[in-house]
């Protein structure tokens, strides 16, 4: 009886040992497993951040604002908050997996040393007495559900743990999703900003051409009304020159008018040749002037060269006595200023 109840202690510690042992082993594996697992889904954002396009189109995009620098301001706020949030976030996700790491730590040293102190107390009874107590295979039992209760209880941290990573993971997916809208947003802004300049120029550009042209126009105008001015000017000159040479013409015209009427009224009237002489002009312009003053008064005066200049008389007169009361009438006249009119007995020289 006692070799079969030693059989059975013994057959039920090693089972005993081999199941923690086994257990150990796994629960090792599974911690491997999890580090790896939360490794992969930490560094999964990054890998998907090709497909932000394809998560940015289930975005709604909201409204542009009409002022643009409140809007990026506003996106900045956001942004800064995000952060905050994401860090802290993080901060207490590293502490939970430092708290993990530490209880795992903890939970297999104490299940090594337990494993320890039964194996010790397993050979410490088989040294010591053949008889095995009935209570061992109990405590042996008992320590196994410990260690499968403390591997279950580790299994719902870890689970905990990566239910924690998953959830960190999903918000930096969102975040991530929210980032690619906040910069396909911030990239409209910029395209509409640069379509705003792009317009801007071409206006200003259109509006540049647009004066050059009006410019040119008005030069050319004030070109063609320079040449038009130009062209009046010279065709009025024309016209003067036109009318000056037709009024010096009828001033000849007349004047060889006035002396044919003076020879023909001289050869009419030869025996009337009393005469009034009222000037010695040195040349025929100062002869003209005074022709011409007197010719304004009503008198008929006749020119004639002489070696010492051109004699200008006023007649002829029927008699001396009418041709004195002329000259009188000629000195008396300021206006003329003669003073020095005398008469003459005047004969033409074709009848002397």
């Amino acid at each position: 009886m006692n070799n079969k109840q030693r059989w059975m202690g013994g057959v039920v510690l090693l089972g005993g040992g081999v199941l923690l042992a086994a257990l150990l082993l796994k629960g090792k594996e599974e911690i491997h497993q999890t580090q790896v697992q939360t490794q992969q889904k930490v560094e999964q954002p990054a890998k998907n951040n090709n497909r932000s396009d394809q998560a940015g189109e289930m975005v709604q995009l909201q409204p542009l604002a009409v002022d643009v620098e409140t809007e990026k301001r506003l996106l900045e706020e956001q942004r800064r908050a995000r952060e905050k949030a994401v860090a802290e976030q993080e901060a207490r996700a590293a502490d939970f997996l430092a708290q993990q790491q530490q209880a795992e730590a903890a939970a297999a040293r104490k299940a090594a040393e337990e494993y320890a102190a039964i194996n010790a107390r397993r050979n410490a009874a088989q040294e010591s007495s053949d008889n095995i107590p009935p209570e061992m295979s109990d405590q042996a039992k008992t320590t196994a559900q410990n260690i499968t209760q403390k591997l279950a209880d580790q299994k719902k941290m870890d689970q905990q743990k990566l239910d924690a990573e998953k959830k960190l993971a999903e918000q930096k997916k969102q975040a991530e999703v929210q980032k690619a809208a906040e910069q396909q947003k911030a990239e409209q802004l910029k395209k509409q900003k640069e379509t705003e300049a792009k317009r801007k120029a071409e206006q200003e550009r259109q509006a540049a051409e647009k004066k050059a042209t009006e410019e040119k126009q008005r030069q050319l105008e004030a070109e063609k009304a320079e040449k038009k001015a130009a062209e009046d000017k010279r065709k009025a000159e024309t016209e003067k020159k036109v009318a000056d040479e037709k009024k010096r013409k009828a001033e000849e015209d007349a004047k060889k008018k006035a002396d044919a009427d003076k020879a023909r009224d001289l050869l009419e009237n030869g025996d009337k040749n009393w005469m009034v002489q009222v000037a010695l002009a040195a040349n025929q312009a100062n002869a003209d002037a005074v022709v011409s003053k007197l010719r304004a008064k009503g008198y008929k005066v006749t020119t004639s060269p002489t070696s010492k200049g051109i004699r200008i008389m006023v007649g002829p007169s029927k008699s001396r006595d009418t041709a004195d009361a002329a000259r009188k009438k000629i000195v008396s006249d300021s206006s003329l200023n003669m003073k020095s009119a005398w008469v003459i007995d005047w004969v033409p020289l074709d009848q002397r």
